[in-house]
């Protein structure tokens, strides 16, 4: 079997999404995704958007995410995500993202760690799940876009002059071709490499191992972002993420003595460093997580999910302290991009978090990675739209289509296997050379 589109997305998180949806409504639009729609990590994300509260904020802002990072964010690229956040949250509240309000109707603003004042709009505590269900439901309702689920990309297919399609499998194992006038790679970050993750195991890498094959520039691959608040348990399986929007609202953290022994507020990766320090320490797995200083109208109000949850688990933050534990969280490294989420091969793309742009530094700021998806995956979608004007209809930019072998794609669980061991071992070693 062989398809044929002017665009394929692969990743049906925020940013495959919203490169779809700004797309010119003329072009034929192929998105595929490893699993259901659903099945992304845009749809767990719980804390919010960031968007710069007013003009006075733009260098408070960029400061922030600077310092977050350590100084190694790309400034340019963190002056454009800040310079055109309202922009994509206008197109947010356009697509019927409800976000939470004020009661004068005004947007609503929480705070973070590492946040110098509150500027992160939110949904109670399930803001991924209403930004992605938005997007999700107006790209569905597009007619020049075509979503197939359960299909998973295998290989990238090169051209004389650069990426001109992929190979992918569907739900029985079957490969097959994607020909195509550009690609867009938004598969996510890596954090099913790891045992204790907040990302959905089915999420393994597989952009990168397939990039790096085909010569495609990386970056930054050992900047691996660990969430310091993911809700301790003995069972099996991804770390509900506990989210930094509740310390940001005035939740404490706590030793086996109950006395608090960090900042909660410091960015992500110290604070993670001191919970691993109190948990040696104390020598239990985990620390106390206190929601009760935020105020029970608030947790019910503004962190429903999380109480239920918690709840689950036999703890009720109304009542008590629970149990939380750092985990892998987010993928600051991967696919090499410039401004407009243009890889090093001609024709192709990549964004949200399989891309690098540097944005992030070596360590996200709080709730900067749905800002950052929408802002680059609009971008990238605009560049394509102007590359591919003017272009003949059935011209494909990047050259013939390649004869390709699809038996060599035959065992599907092996060759993903094999991504996955490729991948980690990029991160380790990148690792190594960093020191």
């Amino acid at each position: 079997m062989s398809m044929t589109c002017d665009v394929v997305i692969v990743g049906t998180g925020v940013a495959g999404l919203f490169c779809a949806l700004n797309l010119p409504r003329d072009l034929d639009i192929l998105v595929v995704t490893k699993r259901t729609c659903e099945e992304s990590d845009s749809f767990l994300a719980q804390g919010g958007v960031c968007v710069l509260h007013d003009d006075d904020d733009f260098e408070s802002f960029f400061q922030d995410t600077m310092n977050a990072g350590h100084g190694e964010n790309d400034p340019q690229a963190v002056r454009t995500m800040i310079a055109e956040s309202r922009e994509v949250i206008g197109d947010l509240i356009a697509c019927g993202v409800r976000f939470d309000r004020r009661p004068d109707g005004g947007l609503d603003y929480t705070r973070e760690g590492a946040h110098s004042r509150p500027r992160i709009l939110f949904h109670k505590d399930i803001t991924g799940r209403e930004v992605s269900s938005a997007l999700l439901e107006a790209v569905r309702a597009l007619p020049n876009v075509r979503i197939m689920e359960n299909t998973t990309m295998l290989d990238l297919v090169e051209g004389e002059g650069g990426c001109c399609g992929i190979v992918a499998c569907d739900r029985y194992g079957e490969a097959f071709t994607v020909r195509s006038r550009a690609a867009v790679l938004a598969t996510g970050g890596v954090g099913g490499l790891y045992h204790a993750s907040t990302n959905f195991p089915h999420i393994t890498g597989e952009a990168l191992a397939i990039a790096h094959g085909h010569g495609v520039a990386l970056q930054n691959l050992s900047y691996v972002q660990i969430h310091p608040t993911a809700l301790y348990s003995p069972r099996q399986g991804r770390s509900f993420l506990i989210s930094e929007s509740v310390r940001g609202e005035g939740a404490v953290l706590l030793g086996k003595d109950g006395r608090r022994f960090v900042d909660e507020l410091l960015p992500r990766d110290v604070v993670s460093q001191a919970i691993t320090r109190q948990m040696e320490a104390d020598r239990r797995d985990f620390v106390w997580e206190d929601l009760r200083p935020i105020g029970e109208q608030v947790i019910l109000e503004h962190f429903p999910n999380i109480r239920s949850r918690c709840l689950e688990e036999g703890y009720d933050v109304l009542r008590e302290p629970i149990p939380v534990t750092p985990a892998q969280h987010y993928f600051m490294g991967g696919i090499k991009v410039d401004l407009f989420s243009r890889t090093s091969m001609p024709g192709l793309y990549a964004c949200g978090e399989a891309s690098c742009n540097g944005v992030h530094g070596k360590n996200r700021l709080a709730s900067n990675s749905l800002l950052e998806s929408l802002v680059f995956s609009k971008r990238a979608a605009h560049d394509i739209a102007a590359s591919l004007d003017g272009v003949a209809e059935g011209d494909f930019p990047c050259g013939d289509f390649p004869e390709t072998d699809l038996g060599k794609y035959s065992d599907v669980q092996g060759l993903l296997a094999e991504y996955a061991r490729i991948a980690k071992e990029l991160i380790e070693r990148d690792g190594e050379v960093r020191g």
